[in-house]
Formats: structure tokens, C-alpha cells, sequence
């Protein structure tokens, strides 16, 4: 593991100190380490864009020359280069990684152009993480040729072999040469960073089923016709170690208790789990740790968020990144239209639910960060309302792995609600299913490889999938689902007209006027489905023991998304590495397993 920080050369001028200009005399010290202070910075502005870029091009820099210095160390041959190094490049961010070596084998050790993108493309591999444009990045030219002329050298070389691959195989289709083009024509060119990492590497792969589907028919189409069989699939996976040994020792107890400790390296093996549901005593025991869960989890919400929550309520959980296609707004307008009815339909008596949101916004994504006042706003009004303590919820800030390791064993629901065909993956949706949460999903990325291990008894699908989805573009018209809802309606007016912002009436305005105008996150259009999945969820959980039952099977049928099968299927396909063998004699592995534990 290789971690990187920026230092200036020269972190202080004395010749500037002395003249009494203290600011630029420490000026090329702060300017460097800008670079690796803070990943991520706000790209709304010109000098964020840069220091993104700067970042980017660093990060890369350093990671590929240790990898080639580490190479040179132990093999003479540069032929040899892709035999010994593998790069997997972790989303687009990192493709850079291809001008980079191809710079450092054709400048720094000679090798000519075709045979440096042939090792290049050898050593490489793209995952792709996500199908949203404006994630794919897209550089203006002349700020590449700004910072990295040599790069836009060999980017603009790479790119015009894909034209020629293009006009040979596809003569006289100058449409198609254009959609494939890494670097763009017209007024203000870009370079497509993503065209760079298909192109520069010999395998492409998504991250789920569906997700790979959509990169070979939509997104990266073209290039599946140019290239066959390059785009493939590996599901993503999430490690037991951490979010199961670690993170619910009760649990990780109570299987190991049962079966020995064989499952924390082969995850599979929770299928020995499965005639247990049927067991009263095992449901009895698997309830008690859950319990415990709910009481460490609300204890840290009292604390967190000064809220006291109720342990025998539901714990309906979505903690992931703010986004508008990840429709947390979905959430929190049911939830006020659950309040609404409460307060409209005395004889509707649901169990008392705790709704648990958590996440991170973009720096300069303004809806995602209205989103999240919002939670909170609606939070303040409705825990106030002491004469109905059925409606509880609750915004826990700083989101990071020490909290969801508090959330994800506490989970009874897992909010999966994305609009179908945006999701890549997920991985919180694996961590609570293994945790013995049942999720709330629509048929978008891994939730529909978790329906099908878990069962669709097991799990609450609603709303539209994605070929609906791309269908109802066009054609779809918002107005719709609130003729048919009075109470949506009635949602609606209350957030845009101020009634959880009085002292600035206007504030949520813009997120009713984006849901009723264009809605294009389809919120609307699938509230009616998922108001009908969390009917279910409510009835279904006041029969205790067939709720703690399915629980137990998501659990049990979890073990395909352990993170060794993922990685295993990585080498299998893509690194081919020889697996290395450690000899464990004289190890106390229940020792290292408890030393594992203490240091997290």
C-alpha cells in the first residue's frame, strides 16, 4: 500500500522572508501541498478544476513510477513489464495511468510508440463504477495542454490509431468516428478520460449484471462492437471481516458458535445457516443480538444527534452518498406522508419507525445539499411532535466506516431506492442484507443479484426497472401521480409553501419545482409502488418470528458477495496472478482474529 503526500522543493525562500514579503516566502510550500490536502475539492470554479486535475495527474504520477522502480529492481527486460505489474485503474479518475507509463517507457527508456501501448494496454484494466455522464470526466483541452502537454501528446497520438481502427472497420461512418473519439472536435474540446481507459486497457468490466449491460448496449456500445468480449462483469463484494466479524461480533459469535470460524475466509458457508430460520430457539438467540445492536445504535444517536429514538421501532436505514438519482428525497417525502395520514386516518396504526439517513453531498452539488437540510428539517418538525411517537427520524452527520459499522448490524430495513438504471453496484446494500436487513429496492444494480440469492419473499421490490425507466423518457408527466394522491399533493404544498423552513419559507421551493416540472429521477412516478413496499414492510414486521426468519435467509444467502469471491474472479479474468500460498503453522489464528478485533 502505497499512500502519497506533495512537498514543495523548496518549502521556504529566504530571499523573500528577508525582504519582508512573508507570504510568498512560504507560497511554493502551500501551493504543493494543496494537491494532496484534500481530496475532492469544489470543481464549480476554474482553480478547483485544476487542483482536481493536478490531483489526479499527482496521485498517478507517483503510484505508476513506484510500480515500474519496483519492477526495474527485481527484472532487466521491459518486455516482461505486464507479466509482472498489474494496474487495475478504480473507476475514471485514475486514467491518467495510461499516458503516464507510456510517457515513462517511451521517454525514459526508449521504447517506441506501438510497442509502449502495447505493454501498456497488457498491464492495465478499467473498472467502471458508474453510467452518470457527468462522472465519466471530460478535461478541457487547453487545460491538459496547460499542464500536461506531453501527455495530450500521446493522448492525441492514441487517439488518432482509434480513428484509423475505426475507419478500417467501420469505413465511412464518420458518425460513429466522432462518438468514439477520445479527444473531441469544435469550439471547446475535451478529452473523454473514459475513451482513454477503454482504449488504453484490455479489459473493461461493470461492477454488477445490470450495470455491465447497460455499458455494453448504452454507454460504451461502440466500443463492445470495436472490441468483443473486452467489456465483462465482476459484482462488486464487500469483506466479512470487517463488516461482520468486526463490525457485529454478536452475530459473527453466534454463527462461529455453531459452525466454527471457517465462514470469516469462506463466506459461502453461511448457507449452513439457512434450516436454522426454522429453529425458535436460533431465531430466539439472532433476535437477542439484533436487539443489542438497536440499543448500542439509538445509545449513539442520543448521543450524536440528541434524539432519542425507540429500540422496538423499525430502524429503516439509508446511509450512502446524497444524490438525487439514489432518491433519499423519495424517502423523506414518504415519510411525511406517512405523518400526514397518521394525523388524517386515526384508524391507521402502523408499528412506530426510526428512519436513519446518513451521507456525503459533493462540494458544489447545491440539490444534493438542499436534500439534506431538508432531512433535517423535517426531522426537528416531526420529533417535536411529542403526542405521536410513532414517526422518529433522524440525519446523522460525518458518515464514515466507524459509523456504519454502528448502523449496518442495527438495520431491520435497507433503503435501496435508486432510479433503475443508475445504480452501478452498491455495497451497502450487500453490508445490511449480511447483517440480516431486508431491503427496500428497486431492479437496479446488485439488488437484483441479492433477489435472486435471498428470494423474492425476502426482499420488498417496487417502481420501475430500468427499461421502463429509459421508456417513460419523454412521456412521462409528474402531474399524474399527484392527481391520484391527495396526500402526495398535500406533501408537496407543505415542504414548497415552508411549513419545515418558516424562517425562510422558500428554501425547499427549487426540489418541488424540480419534482413537478421534470422529475428526472422519476421520484414521482414510483412513489405510489414504494409507498405499497413500505405498507408491506410495516405489516410483515409485526409478525416477529416470520420477520427475524427472512432475516436470517438474507444472512444465509449472502455469501456470494463476499469480497474474495470478488477478487478471485478479478485474477481468474483480468490479473491472472498465481495465487501465494502462506504457511500457517504455529499460527494462533483465534489470537490474530482477536488482535484483528481489539485494533479496529
Amino acid at each position: 500500500l502505497r499512500l502519497w503526500s506533495a512537498r514543495a522543493t523548496n518549502e521556504f525562500d529566504l530571499d523573500f522572508f528577508q525582504n519582508g514579503d512573508y507570504l510568498r516566502a512560504v507560497e511554493q510550500k502551500n501551493v504543493s501541498e494543496n494537491i494532496s490536502k484534500v481530496l475532492y475539492p469544489d470543481e464549480s470554479t476554474a482553480a478547483g478544476k485544476e487542483l482536481r486535475l493536478k490531483q489526479q495527474y499527482f496521485f498517478v504520477s507517483c503510484s505508476i513510477q513506484d510500480i515500474v522502480r519496483r519492477f526495474l529492481a527485481h527484472h532487466a527486460e521491459i518486455d516482461q513489464f505486464p507479466e509482472k505489474a498489474a494496474i487495475q485503474l478504480n473507476d475514471t479518475h485514475p486514467s491518467l495511468s495510461i499516458p503516464e507509463l507510456m510517457r515513462i517507457l517511451i521517454d525514459d527508456h526508449g521504447v517506441p510508440f506501438d510497442r509502449a501501448m502495447d505493454l501498456t494496454s497488457r498491464a492495465c484494466a478499467y473498472t467502471n463504477h458508474t453510467l452518470l455522464p457527468e462522472a465519466l470526466e471530460e478535461w478541457p483541452v487547453g487545460l491538459f495542454e496547460r499542464l500536461l502537454p506531453r501527455h495530450l501528446q500521446i493522448i492525441r497520438q492514441i487517439d488518432a490509431r482509434l480513428r484509423t481502427q475505426i475507419s478500417l472497420r467501420f469505413p465511412g461512418d464518420a458518425e460513429r468516428a466522432r462518438r468514439v473519439a477520445i479527444v473531441t472536435g469544435g469550439e471547446r474540446p475535451t478529452v473523454r478520460m473514459a475513451h482513454l481507459a477503454v482504449v488504453g486497457t484490455h479489459s473493461t468490466n461493470g461492477v454488477a449484471g445490470l450495470h455491465t449491460r447497460l455499458l455494453r448496449e448504452n454507454v460504451l456500445h461502440d466500443f463492445d462492437e470495436l472490441y468483443p468480449g473486452r467489456i465483462n462483469s465482476k459484482t462488486n463484494g464487500v469483506t466479512p471481516r470487517r463488516w461482520l466479524l468486526a463490525a457485529n461480533p454478536g452475530l459473527s459469535g453466534l454463527i462461529s458458535a455453531r459452525f466454527g470460524d471457517d465462514w470469516i475466509k469462506d463466506l459461502s458457508q453461511l448457507q449452513w445457516l439457512e434450516p436454522l430460520a426454522g429453529d425458535a430457539g436460533f431465531r430466539e438467540e439472532f433476535s437477542r443480538v439484533k436487539r443489542g445492536n438497536k440499543e448500542r445504535l439509538a445509545a449513539a444517536i442520543g448521543s450524536i444527534a440528541g434524539v432519542r429514538v425507540d429500540p422496538e421501532s423499525i430502524f429503516d436505514v439509508q446511509v450512502k452518498r446524497i444524490h438525487e438519482y439514489k432518491r433519499q428525497l423519495l424517502n423523506i417525502l414518504h415519510v411525511v406522508h406517512a405523518w400526514l395520514r397518521m394525523k388524517e386516518e386515526p384508524g391507521w396504526d402502523p408499528p412506530p419507525r426510526t428512519w436513519i439517513f446518513a451521507g456525503k453531498a459533493a462540494p458544489d452539488y447545491v440539490a444534493a445539499k438542499l436534500i439534506i437540510r431538508l432531512i433535517n428539517h423535517v426531522a426537528a418538525m416531526l420529533n417535536a411532535d411529542t403526542g405521536d411517537p410513532r414517526i422518529r427520524v433522524v440525519f446523522l452527520p460525518n458518515y464514515r466506516v466507524s459509523l456504519a459499522e454502528l448502523i449496518m448490524p442495527a438495520a431491520d430495513v435497507s433503503e435501496q431506492i435508486s432510479t433503475a438504471g443508475y445504480e452501478a453496484s452498491g455495497t451497502g446494500n450487500m453490508k445490511l442484507a449480511l447483517n440480516g436487513a431486508l431491503t427496500v429496492g428497486t431492479m437496479d444494480g446488485a439488488n437484483i443479484e441479492i433477489r435472486d440469492e435471498v428470494g423474492d419473499e425476502n426482499i420488498f421490490i417496487f417502481g420501475m426497472g430500468a427499461d421502463e425507466v429509459r421508456a417513460a423518457r419523454g412521456s412521462y408527466d409528474p402531474r399524474g401521480p399527484i392527481e391520484r394522491d391527495p396526500l402526495l399533493r398535500r406533501t408537496l404544498d407543505l415542504i414548497r409553501d415552508g411549513f419545515f423552513s418558516q424562517d425562510d419559507p422558500g428554501l425547499f421551493r427549487p426540489l418541488v419545482e424540480a419534482l413537478t416540472g421534470a422529475d428526472r429521477y422519476l421520484v414521482l412516478a414510483d412513489f405510489e409502488s414504494y409507498r405499497g413496499a413500505q405498507e408491506r414492510v410495516g405489516r410483515e414486521y409485526l409478525d416477529r418470528e416470520s420477520w427475524t426468519r427472512k432475516a436470517i435467509l438474507n444472512v444465509a444467502r449472502s455469501g456470494r458477495f463476499s469480497s474474495d469471491r470478488t477478487i478471485s474472479e478479478y485474477n481468474r479474468d483480468i490479473w491472472r496472478a498465481q495465487p501465494l500460498t502462506i504457511p500457517m503453522e504455529g499460527v494462533n489464528l483465534e489470537a490474530k482474529e482477536q488482535s484483528f478485533i481489539d485494533r479496529d
